[in-house]
């Protein structure tokens, strides 16, 4: 009789060479190597959990032949992606290790239909949304130096988008440059924070945010409003600057605009409120960074404790 523990040995083996091809973007090899391990170890939980996720995205693949072009490909297989986690809990036993080669395997796959689209390095794009999805792919596979540049790209061609901020964040984050991540993620959250690809951020920054606002009974999409004022109050976007004059002008503006609509429509308050919110704080904040006329600050404090006391009080102690 086969001893045991050199079986599961065997079976770690063909599973580490089957994770291998795929993140190498190469499924069928992959499969194989999974079939191998199914027919030495039938009653494995790691081998069935991790053919099933294959199995999911061969169908996938076998998909793209309906697609006519490279970037309805990648924009599919990406899309794909998003539901894959889901499936992952229905399957079992797969492991983190068997994910991480599948997302390679997908992220790969579509990073090749994407360059496809551009010549050159990341200079020579022109179009913006297709350096923004170069970006994430090369983000997705860890290359975070080659997905800034892209990002950067992205970001010199279209200013001031909040999804292309909040990747450069990211990216930021993950490479640990914390102080220009937390000034991005600002800036994209004060932008428009329903434009964020926000289950594709990996910052543990603002997973732990996002997780901190569940825990208080916010779901998506009210979550993400809700970010940038929480990520003040508990001390994570902690990055102040002063605004230009036309910047400043089009605050004051938003700000009056967000008033009369609040008296207005009242019933649009929990939709209105953390963006106002966010607004005056940024307000109080240039005040500050500027040395502005004290009674102007206090102006804007008495307005966000008519509105919320407790957020007041959290926000100035």
């Amino acid at each position: 009789m086969e001893n045991i523990s050199t079986q599961d040995g065997d079976i770690n083996i063909i599973l580490s060479a089957a994770f291998e091809e795929f993140s190498r973007g190469n499924l069928d090899e992959g499969l194989e190597r999974l079939e191998e391990a199914l027919g030495r170890d039938f009653d494995n939980p790691e081998v069935v959990a991790s053919l099933k996720c294959a199995n999911y995205w061969r169908d996938r693949f076998s998909s793209l032949k309906d697609r006519t072009n490279g970037f309805e490909k990648a924009e599919y297989l990406l899309n794909q992606w998003k539901g894959f986690p889901a499936f992952v809990l229905r399957a079992g036993s797969a492991s983190e290790r068997c994910v991480a080669a599948l997302k390679q395997l997908v992220f790969r796959n579509g990073l090749s239909y994407y360059e496809e689209l551009i010549e050159g390095p990341p200079s020579g794009g022109k179009d913006a949304d297709i350096l923004l999805r170069i970006g994430k792919c090369y983000k997705a596979l860890g290359a975070y130096d080659k997905a800034l540049g892209y990002l950067d790209a992205a970001n010199q061609i279209k200013k001031e988008q909040a999804e292309i901020l909040a990747e450069l964040a990211d990216c930021y984050a993950l490479i640990n440059e914390m102080h220009i991540s937390k000034a991005f993620f600002r800036e994209a959250f004060f932008l428009n924070p329903q434009a964020i690809d926000f289950d594709n951020l990996e910052s543990v920054m603002i997973r732990r945010l996002a997780d901190k606002l569940r825990e208080m009974g916010y779901e998506y999409p009210e979550l993400v409003e809700w970010i940038p004022v929480y990520g003040v109050l508990f001390g994570v976007f902690t990055i102040k600057r002063e605004l230009r004059s036309i910047e400043y002008g089009k605050l004051r503006q938003s700000i009056y605009s967000m008033e009369v609509e609040l008296r207005e429509n009242p019933k649009k308050k929990a939709e209105i409120l953390p963006r106002l919110f966010n607004r005056y704080f940024w307000l109080i904040d240039h005040y500050l960074v500027t040395k502005e006329n004290r009674e102007k600050i206090d102006e804007v404090l008495l307005k966000i404790k008519e509105l919320d006391p407790a957020l007041y009080e959290q926000y100035t102690k």
